[in-house]
């Protein structure tokens, strides 16, 4: 295991600047006499605080205030360049890893395709390999970083990073995917469902104002994340928001990949799109030819988005009604085929969903795009790690925030 480096300096045993960092990490630089009134704290003692976030790095110096007299107030604010996380998104066919700052800003980033099908051990053999270019390229060891999230395509047991009877990833189930990683660092890996960190990245990034919203990804599979109450819900063995074997109202008896007949991923999912085009003689493998079918005016191709839209929406109308969400946000890489997916979608769900969930429910295409799954796999690590206890255990221990 590598060796771990930390926020060690004077002070660092201060007990409460973990608070006083969650004050500062809206990003807003405040002097000592301001933090103080928003804690009700002695200067002395928000004085000790700020001197051990300032050694640790955490903190910074951020200008003067405008002086009432005498020498200016210094300010302090927030400094996510102190640390660096490592956000892994890996789909049915591509691996998107992205090395960001505290507040999950994507410093560097690396993609390419990568066949989850081949099984764990190439698979993150690759990320470990990529990881260490992204550190190597940043100028930044171990002791900078804080974590690695990751994001699976499938169930997740998110208290142990294990896979659960994933349907497309044969030899994954059960693998200890954080002992995998932790091999080569010694930090903390987190790893949830990817449809999971990208409703996590959509959400802090684009909608961090709403407290309930429902991201659903529309790829090679078709899943779902689900924020409600600010929170995650992942469900008793991590398999909320499966959509994708949910069964279809009125779909066809086509078998899909996890045994049963009718599941929505087997036919509303970028496979299902691209086998109903090729029987119709339109030639097509992947779901980026889907996009460019539709973006360049094919009204087979159109058709097709547009009815696995309406496919789509039935199920989502039933989850309208039970979650009530304020938000539907579609993602994934058929979303990208612009309004068609949309369009049916809303088609049914507003049709058929309780006028009461509906009346303010608006469903929108998601604006993080390839980045939302390594924003928020970043975001779950950053969550865990820079909490006020785990700040403070890790000032008073002079190590790492991990």
């Amino acid at each position: 295991m590598a060796a771990t480096g930390g926020f060690g300096g004077p002070g660092s045993g201060t007990p409460g600047a973990g608070e006083l960092l969650q004050l500062l990490r809206d990003g807003q630089p405040r002097t000592r006499a301001e933090l103080a009134r928003l804690t009700g704290l002695g200067r002395s003692t928000v004085s000790l605080r700020i001197d051990a976030l300032l050694a640790s790095g955490l903190l910074a110096p951020s200008g003067e205030a405008a002086s009432t007299g005498g020498r200016p107030p210094a300010r302090f604010a927030f400094n996510p360049r102190a640390r660096v996380v490592v956000g892994v998104d890996l789909g049915a066919t591509h691996g998107n890893i992205a090395l960001t700052d505290l507040a999950g800003q994507p410093l560097s980033e690396v993609a390419d395709d990568v066949d989850i099908s081949a099984g764990p051990i190439p698979v993150l053999d690759w990320v470990v390999a990529s990881i260490r270019r992204l550190l190597d390229e940043a100028g930044r060891d171990v002791t900078d970083l804080v974590g690695i999230g990751i994001g699976l395509p499938g169930p997740v047991e998110h208290s142990s990073g294990r896979p659960m009877r994933p349907p497309i990833m044969p030899g994954w189930d059960g693998y200890d995917v954080p002992h995998h990683l932790r091999r080569h660092w010694d930090v903390p890996v987190l790893v949830d469902n990817d449809v999971n960190i990208m409703a996590l990245g959509e959400h802090v990034t684009a909608h961090p104002e709403l407290d309930h919203l429902l991201f659903v990804k529309v790829a090679t599979g078709v899943g779902a994340g689900i924020i409600s109450g600010r929170q995650l819900l992942r469900g008793a063995v991590g398999a909320a928001g499966d959509l994708g074997h949910v069964a279809a109202p009125h779909a066809p008896d086509i078998l899909c990949t996890c045994g049963n007949k009718g599941c929505l991923e087997a036919v509303a999912s970028g496979h299902a799109i691209i086998k109903h085009l090729n029987s119709a003689g339109v030639p097509a493998k992947t779901n980026s030819d889907v996009v460019a079918l539709v973006r360049g005016g094919n009204i087979a191709a159109a058709q097709a988005v547009r009815q696995a839209g309406r496919t789509l929406g039935e199920v989502l109308a039933t989850c309208v009604s039970l979650l009530n969400p304020e938000l539907v946000v579609i993602g994934g890489s058929i979303a990208q085929a612009g309004e068609s997916l949309i369009a049916g979608i809303r088609e049914v769900v507003y049709g058929r969903s309780l006028p009461l969930a509906t009346a303010h429910l608006q469903i929108v295409s998601a604006t993080t795009g390839s980045q939302a799954g390594v924003i928020g796999a970043a975001t779950m690590v950053i969550q865990h790690a820079l909490t006020a206890d785990r700040v403070d255990e890790a000032l008073a221990s002079k190590s790492s925030v991990r």
